[in-house]
């Protein structure tokens, strides 16, 4: 693992009488593609505000590679953010928007003409210098607001949902860009979604965040496979998520029908919540299956077919790359390694997390 760049320490924050965010603390490392998921109100932008110097915490530090930096202005910072409103001036080219932060450094023609090019190459957008904003697509202005704070050789990126208004396509085709940039430039990348599929595709950490609380912090692959939680279960991905009973280690009551698993110490009899992927779900003959239902729904969705099965009485979520169809009794079955078992809520608090948004 890199070097350790940014601490967040006991980071509280509240607007008008109400907690954004309650002594979050958080660790970042050099070279990192860290993502802030969560729901709108969760205190992911409130996050990247306070780290770049555009908010002050009421309580708590940021540290950043050693130094205190809590109090320190925006323009002071080693960092750069781009906003979801590219807010590129509307009245300069774009290599005037590109040089902008270097003309007010003092930095000579020669020098900012070089980072120019760096920068339209970059984001592949070379010949672009005398255009203007207003003839450039979304994608393209967006590429731009990157390019204008890459020149300024930030150590951190901030990116605040800077994806959040292009079309799918073109979503998908900048993911991959910033991925390259990011590995390109070697600095690290603090970015802010609610989109989990983008999370997923980007991120070496994500960070889930829900009422002002971190949920989980992990890999995607780890966030995906192993929720901590009801909430990170529900909000990466869809799931079946199902009371059930630990009978004893490795062996779990699933609607009154007992289901082998690989998770142990949570004792004996003991509530807890499953989580079961829906692509994990097999749909077997009636006499193969540990739990038997009926399909009640069906959606082609092009890759796979999503399935509803009713069984044990509770609506299973499948998906499968073989038909089914409406009113056909099947078997159910699920590989060990595929059922999460995760502890109830013990407080009120935990409660919280696990609603349904």
């Amino acid at each position: 693992m890199s070097k350790e760049l940014i601490h967040l320490n006991n980071i509280s924050k509240s607007f008008d009488g109400q907690m954004v965010l309650d002594e979050l603390n958080l660790t970042i490392h050099e070279n990192e593609f860290v993502t802030l998921l969560g729901p709108s109100g969760c205190g992911k932008t409130t996050t990247l505000r306070i780290l770049g110097g555009f908010a002050t915490p009421d309580t708590g530090s940021v540290v950043f590679d050693g130094q205190d930096i809590t109090k320190l202005p925006p323009n002071l910072r080693p960092l750069n953010t781009v906003f979801q409103k590219y807010a590129l001036f509307t009245h300069m080219n774009i290599a005037e928007n590109i040089a902008f932060g270097l003309k007010i450094r003092k930095k000579s023609k020669d020098y900012i003409a070089d980072k120019i090019r760096y920068a339209l190459k970059l984001v592949n957008l070379e010949g672009y210098e005398n255009r203007m904003p207003d003839s450039l697509s979304g994608g393209q202005q967006q590429r731009i607001a990157i390019a204008r704070a890459i020149v300024n050789e930030p150590r951190v990126l901030l990116l605040d949902e800077p994806l959040g208004a292009l079309d799918l396509k073109l979503r998908q085709e900048m993911q991959y860009e910033l991925i390259r940039m990011k590995n390109e430039l070697g600095i690290t990348f603090v970015y802010v979604t609610h989109d989990q599929e983008e999370a997923l595709t980007m991120s070496d950490t994500i960070v889930v965040m829900n009422q002002g609380y971190i949920q989980q912090i992990g890999s995607p692959e780890s966030i995906y496979n192993e929720p901590e939680n009801a909430f990170v279960a529900d909000f990466i991905g869809d799931s079946n998520i199902i009371s059930a009973t630990m009978i004893e280690d490795k062996l779990v009551s699933i609607l009154g029908t007992r289901f082998a698993c690989v998770d142990t110490g949570f004792g004996h009899n003991k509530p807890v919540d499953v989580v079961i992927r829906p692509e994990d779900v097999e749909l077997v003959a009636p006499t193969e299956g540990i739990l038997t239902g009926v399909v009640s729904h069906l959606i082609f969705k092009g890759v796979h077919y999503e399935m509803e099965v009713m069984a044990g009485g509770f609506e299973w979520l499948v998906h499968s790359t073989a038909l089914h169809p409406v009113g056909e009794k099947v078997g159910i079955r699920v590989d060990p390694y595929n059922i999460q078992i995760m502890n109830k809520p013990e407080s009120e608090d935990e409660e919280a997390v696990a609603v349904d948004i």
